[in-house]
């Protein structure tokens, strides 16, 4: 993406953000286990990446490790396209987590899911782990079981995230007792979840303490116009060969500090 054109869009963020009415305001938490890493994290989906330039400072990088699909049994996809990044890169797998209509939430299905993330868990030299689900209100107890499963065999010390909803994070308060160290709220994409909003709820003000650290934006979304203090994973629409880091860096100079 051009520079120019980037900075338009960074500047319609603060606008069309605002009507949306999200507002991750909310006072910070007390530190946690993910302190420890960069306040910016590039999510690498399926595709071919090279991100060996990248500032290993000032950049994380949390790359879709493996499709974990739920129908009858479970089946697991290792990640197809490659990433590649420098061996000082802070790194956090993520497990993508597919359930069709056809899932059985039973507890063989569960161990075989919670056995492809502790696997995940176990790679050298990993900062973190990421599961990706965008559970139903059917699976919910069964996502919560995984989730009770997996922070109990996976290494104590390496902190547990979830992507999660934005109405998980604002009206539909169901996080609060998961075993887990961030919920990065997802604004964007927003519609089928704005669908979804009891008539009632007027906006997504973020009232989840779990997903008041951290947010997730794309490269050609809107954005808050004030992300200080909160770990920043951002999602390139296009890759990051074409949605360059390098000038993601000139939007987000004075807007993350």
């Amino acid at each position: 993406m051009a520079t120019s054109a980037f900075a338009k869009a960074s500047l319609a963020a603060i606008v069309l953000f605002g009507c949306l009415g999200i507002r991750p305001d909310a006072p910070l938490l007390p530190m946690t286990r993910m302190s420890s890493l960069p306040r910016l994290t590039l999510w690498a989906w399926e595709r071919r990446e090279d991100l060996r330039a990248l500032d290993t400072q000032r950049y994380a990088v949390a790359y879709l490790d493996k499709t974990i699909s739920m129908g009858p049994d479970v089946q697991s996809q290792p990640r197809r396209d490659p990433v590649v990044f420098s061996a000082a890169a802070t790194r956090m797998p993520v497990i993508r987590i597919e359930a069709g209509r056809d899932s059985v939430l039973d507890d063989r299905n569960r161990a075989d899911v919670v056995r492809e993330i502790v696997a995940s868990a176990g790679e050298p030299g990993i900062a973190a782990v990421q599961i990706d689900f965008d559970a139903t209100r059917s699976q919910r107890e069964f996502y919560r079981n995984v989730l009770l499963d997996v922070r109990r065999e996976m290494p104590a010390g390496l902190p547990l995230s979830i992507t999660a909803l934005a109405s998980w994070c604002s009206y539909d308060d169901w996080l609060n007792e998961l075993p887990i160290d961030e919920a990065v709220p997802m604004l964007f994409r927003m519609e089928p979840d704005r669908r979804r909003a009891p008539a009632n709820v007027d906006d997504f003000r973020i009232r989840e303490p779990l997903c008041k650290t951290s947010i997730g934006v794309s490269t050609t979304e809107p954005w808050p116009s004030d992300m200080r203090g909160k770990r920043i994973y951002i999602f390139a629409d296009r890759g990051w060969r074409r949605d360059s880091p390098a000038d993601l860096e000139r939007v987000l100079q004075g807007r993350t500090r």
